[in-house]
C-alpha cells in the first residue's frame, strides 16, 4: 500500500534565491557594492578590487527588471512562501549612512506586494551572504563592533518599512559558514589564512549579538511577526564505530550546533568555553550584550544539501570534493555532479535532532540539486528541461520530510534552493542549476534571460496542490 503523509495544512511550500543571485542590477536604483560584486569565482576564488565583467552575479538573472514574470510562474507552481533576501547595500549603499536609499526600498516594496496579489507570503533574510563592501574595507567586516549598530539601523528601517507586508524574516544566512568563509559569510576582508581565532570568534559574538538585537526589535515593531536564525546543517557520521570517530564527531557537531543553541538559549554552551580556553580566545563582552543574547528565536531555520562523515585517523583523512565544511566522503552515499554527497535520510536526521534539541518549530528553507540541465524541445513544442533526477532527489527529500512529520517534528515549511536557476555560491557558475524555471544565460554570459519550464515545474506544482500526497515512496 503506497501510504502518504500528512503535512499540515497550513504548510508552507514554496521556493528560495538570494538577492546577489538573482537580482543583478549591481550598480542601479542607488545600490552600493557588496562583497559578492568583488567575488567573481564564488567562494573559492581570489576577491577582486573592482567589479569586473567576468562576475555572472553582476546581471544575475535580471530579477530585478523581470521579477513580475518571476514572481507570477512561482504563482504558477502553487507556491505559499517566497524566501529571498534583501540587499543591504541597496538600502544602505554604503552600509554606514545614517538615511536610507528611497529607491532600493521602493524596488522591495514592488516585490513583496507583487507576491501577496498572488497570495505568496514573502519569507526575507535580512543579511544573505552580502554585506557592503565599504564595511569589509573601511571596517574589516563583523570583525568590528560597531557593525552591530549599523546592522541594528538596516534592520529597523526594513522592519518599519514591510512591518505590513512581511510575516517571516531570517537574521543571517547560514550563519555558521563564516568558520569557511569568513569574507563571503562575514564581510571580513582579512584573508582567512592571516584571521586569528580570536578575531574570527569575537567576529561571531557581534553577529550573534546583531541577530539578537534584530529579533528583539522585530517583536518590538512587528509583533504578529516570526523571526528565526538560519543555519548550514551538515549531519556527520562518524565513519567507522571507533569511539575516537564518535569523539569527532561529537567535537565537530559542536562546532555548527553552537549557532543554533546561541540562538535558542541565548548563552555561551560549556563546550564552546572550554573550546575558548584550549585556543586562548577570550571574548570581549560589552555591558548588556548578555542580556540581548536572550532575545531568542520563534523557529529554526537551515539549508540542508548533503551529510558528511569524521574521523580521528589521519590515514583516512581525505577531503570529499565539493564537501565545503570538511569532513571525508561517506562510502555508502553517490554524489552530485559537484561532489556533494546525496543523503535523504540525513534530512529526517537532522529534522529530528534540531527538534530534539530546540522544541522549537523548524523550517527547511534549502535543498535542492546543482546539476547540467539540457534545454530541448518538449512533444508540445515548447522549450523544457527533462529533470528526472532533479525530481527524484526532490522527492526523496520530501519522502524524509514525511517521515519527520510522522516522528512527531513540528516543520513549518520547505523552500526548495533555486526555484528558478541562479548563479551558484559556491562557484559562481550557471551551469550549475537548481531551478523549476530554465533561465537562458549561460557561463560565457551569452543568452537571452528568457524563462522555461522544466518537467520538475509541473511536478512541484502537483506536489503542492496534493499537500505533498503525490509524493512517491
Amino acid at each position: 500500500m503506497n501510504q502518504t503523509y500528512s503535512f499540515p495544512e497550513n504548510f508552507l511550500w514554496g521556493g528560495a534565491i538570494a538577492a546577489n543571485q538573482a537580482e543583478g542590477a549591481y550598480n542601479q536604483g542607488g545600490k552600493g557594492l557588496s562583497t559578492q560584486d568583488v567575488a567573481p569565482k564564488g567562494v573559492m576564488g581570489p576577491i577582486t578590487d573592482e567589479p569586473t565583467a567576468d562576475n555572472m552575479k553582476l546581471i544575475g538573472i535580471d530579477l530585478y527588471h523581470r521579477y513580475q514574470e518571476d514572481v507570477k510562474l512561482f504563482a504558477e507552481m502553487g507556491f505559499k512562501v517566497f524566501r529571498t533576501s534583501i540587499a543591504w547595500s541597496r538600502i544602505f549603499p554604503k552600509g554606514d549612512e545614517l538615511e536610507p536609499n528611497e529607491e532600493g526600498l521602493q524596488f522591495y516594496d514592488n516585490l513583496f506586494d507583487e507576491c501577496l496579489k498572488y497570495g505568496i507570503e514573502p519569507l526575507v533574510t535580512l543579511s544573505h551572504y552580502e554585506t557592503p563592501l565599504h564595511l569589509a574595507k573601511e571596517y574589516d567586516g563583523w570583525v568590528n563592533r560597531k557593525m552591530i549598530a549599523f546592522y541594528e539601523r538596516y534592520a529597523t528601517t526594513v522592519f518599519n518599512r514591510y512591518k505590513n507586508k512581511v510575516k517571516y524574516w531570517l537574521t543571517f544566512n547560514e550563519i555558521n559558514s563564516i568558520l569557511e568563509f569568513p569574507f563571503m559569510s562575514g564581510g571580513i576582508y582579512t584573508p582567512k589564512d592571516k584571521l586569528s581565532k580570536q578575531d574570527l570568534y569575537q567576529a561571531i559574538h557581534h553577529e550573534l549579538v546583531a541577530s539578537a538585537s534584530a529579533v528583539k526589535l522585530c517583536h518590538e515593531i512587528i509583533p504578529d511577526a516570526q523571526i528565526g536564525c538560519m543555519i548550514l546543517s551538515m549531519p556527520t557520521y562518524p565513519l567507522t564505530p571507533n569511539p575516537d570517530d564518535v569523539i569527532k564527531v561529537m567535537e565537530y557537531e559542536h562546532s555548527n550546533y553552537f549557532f543554533g543553541d546561541m540562538h535558542v538559549r541565548g548563552r555561551y554552551p560549556g563546550y564552546m568555553k572550554r573550546y575558548f580556553r584550549e585556543n586562548g580566545i577570550e571574548i570581549h563582552m560589552e555591558e548588556g550584550d548578555q542580556e540581548t543574547l536572550l532575545n531568542t528565536v520563534d523557529f529554526v531555520s537551515f539549508s540542508y544539501y548533503m551529510s558528511t562523515c569524521q574521523t580521528a585517523d589521519p590515514a583516512k583523512q581525505i577531503a570529499g570534493e565539493g564537501n565545503l565544511m570538511g569532513g571525508v566522503p561517506n562510502p555508502y552515499l553517490a554524489a552530485s555532479e559537484w561532489g556533494w554527497q546525496i543523503d535523504p535520510q540525513g534530512l529526517r536526521y537532522v529534522l529530528n535532532m534540531f527538534y530534539d534539541r530546540y522544541q522549537k518549530p523548524l523550517f527547511i528553507v534549502e535543498n535542492g540539486l546543482g546539476a547540467v540541465d539540457e534545454l530541448t524541445t518538449g512533444a508540445d513544442g515548447e522549450k523544457t528541461v527533462e529533470d528526472d533526477y532533479r525530481i527524484q532527489y526532490l522527492n526523496d527529500h520530501l519522502v524524509q520530510v514525511g517521515e519527520a512529520l510522522e516522528d512527531g517534528v513540528d516543520i513549518m515549511g520547505y523552500t526548495s534552493w533555486g526555484c528558478i536557476d541562479v548563479v551558484s555560491a559556491s562557484s559562481a557558475q550557471l551551469k550549475k542549476r537548481y531551478g523549476f524555471i530554465y533561465v537562458d544565460r549561460h557561463d560565457d554570459g551569452s543568452g537571452t534571460l528568457e524563462r522555461y519550464r522544466k518537467k520538475s515545474f509541473h511536478w512541484y506544482k502537483e506536489i503542492i496542490a496534493s499537500n505533498g500526497k503525490s509524493l512517491k515512496r
